[in-house]
């Protein structure tokens, strides 16, 4: 087991970082000599994932190294598979078109055939406790969740309750992942063939059937080369507190959040450069800090918004906006201000609020009715629809989701009209993220 602490960087787009990590592999590698095919040719260095684990329901997290490619051990002495193809894919919440949606997709492990309906109940209890969590409950809305119902040949998963129980499980859960008891790693291949079974995966979640305490949060980076989502959670599907693993990693995923805690003997935090996450800054005065515009509000998780020493898993040098929160601490249920809006930016960069049925990519007859579909949130949220033409709006159409044309004043070819949504929440004080809130289409009239 090695324990590493990683200081929290901006998570570059996971697919280019793979590619680029592999070109310099190959590089260094002919660079050093290695050539394919001779007896004394470099030995590839072991492949490892960084993960965060969860001591306790109410502990800080940790960050741990293990090594990628050992199997986990309910899939010892396995090969990998192709893509499965029995499981069932069943659709839990659509809101809205893939395109438009962020797709969480949901899979069970240590399920078995007659199983499978407990993995379904089970999932829907940890998804109505995530979606508790503000600013989850508002933006339910932007979600499109699936269900996949992987099918294990043996109830239960490895490691549970000792270290010498294995179990044949289709993802490979097991607790005590490089001899950690509370450490639930997955075979993260098997996760990936089984979530390409959805129409789309954003995020996954692996609900572990046990009951003993336990989850782990992988990162896009961290994941095989090809996964298409931000990030996996894993966590058990018997204990109560457990859903809490994967509202803090979405923290990460989505929001692009650091960890608030640290690490003793961390001692001060290295670098000069401010840290890209909303929820760090380098600056002792609040007014200096990037969230300038929360300081002094009381705020959901208890305390004061301001500047509190300690993060991004250092001791000194960094500071955080308030005393704790979910990113800190599984003993918080709440995000603090600053984390609600992250999340809320994060999920309009993946996710819109305005769909609509009608192409924009073709012109349109000005009789054709344009209509257009709100997401369902609530809340927090506060959207506002509003139609324009040229450029011109048109007031007595705000808030209609149906509209020709026309009706609008539309006369003669080569018009445009659009219709725009913006997010008017409380919970968006930076002009830019409130930009990022507001969403139009446009179709041009023949």
């Amino acid at each position: 087991m090695s324990e590493v602490a990683v200081p929290f960087r901006a998570r570059p787009h996971h697919r280019w970082a793979r590619t680029a990590a592999l070109a310099l592999a190959v590089v260094a590698a002919w660079a050093g000599g290695a050539v394919p095919g001779r007896a004394d040719a470099a030995v590839p260095p072991e492949r490892t994932q960084r993960v965060e684990y969860f001591p306790g329901p109410g502990a800080e997290p940790r960050q741990v190294t293990v090594p990628a490619d050992a199997p986990a051990a309910g899939t010892a002495g396995r090969a990998p598979g192709p893509a499965p193809s029995g499981p069932a894919v069943r659709r839990f919440q659509r809101t809205g078109p893939v395109s438009g949606r962020l797709d969480l997709v949901v899979m069970g492990d240590g399920y078995t055939a007659d199983e499978q309906g407990e993995f379904a109940a089970d999932a829907e209890e940890k998804l109505d406790a995530i979606f508790r969590i503000e600013p989850y409950r508002s933006y339910r809305g932007l979600f499109n969740i699936w269900l996949v119902g992987a099918v294990s040949p043996e109830s239960g998963v490895s490691g549970d309750p000792t270290a010498d129980v294995v179990r044949r499980s289709a993802l490979g859960s097991s607790f005590f992942c490089d001899g950690i008891e509370r450490l639930l790693c997955v075979d993260t291949g098997a996760v990936t063939r089984y979530a390409a079974l959805a129409p789309d995966a954003d995020i996954v979640f692996v609900v572990a059937h046990s009951a003993k305490y336990g989850g782990a949060g992988y990162s896009a980076p961290d994941l095989p080369p090809g996964s298409p989502f931000h990030g996996v959670a894993t966590m058990s599907s018997g204990n109560d507190r457990s859903y809490l693993i994967g509202a803090h990693e979405l923290g990460h995923s989505i929001g692009g959040l650091a960890d608030e805690y640290q690490y003793p003997g961390y001692g001060a935090y290295p670098w000069a450069e401010e840290p890209a996450a909303a929820n760090l800054t380098l600056h002792r005065d609040p007014a200096e800090a990037k969230w300038a515009r929360w300081a002094g509000v009381q705020d959901p998780t208890g305390s004061v918004v301001g500047t509190y020493e300690g993060g991004g898993y250092y001791e000194t040098g960094i500071h955080r906006p308030t005393d704790t929160s979910l990113m800190r601490t599984l003993a918080s249920t709440e995000f603090n201000v600053v984390g609600r809006e992250a999340m809320i930016a994060g999920f309009y960069a993946d996710a819109d609020a305005l769909t609509s049925p009608v192409p924009t990519a073709e012109p349109v007859r000005a009789a054709r009715p344009l209509t257009v579909r709100l997401a369902p949130l609530t809340g927090l949220a506060d959207l506002r629809l509003t139609w324009s033409v040229d450029g011109r709006p048109v007031p007595w159409a705000a808030g209609l989701r149906s509209v020709t044309p026309r009706a609008l004043g539309v006369r003669g070819h080569g018009h445009r009209v659009t219709a725009a949504v913006t997010d008017r929440t409380a919970a968006l004080r930076d002009p830019a993220v409130r930009a990022r809130a507001a969403d139009s289409l446009t179709w041009t009239v023949r």
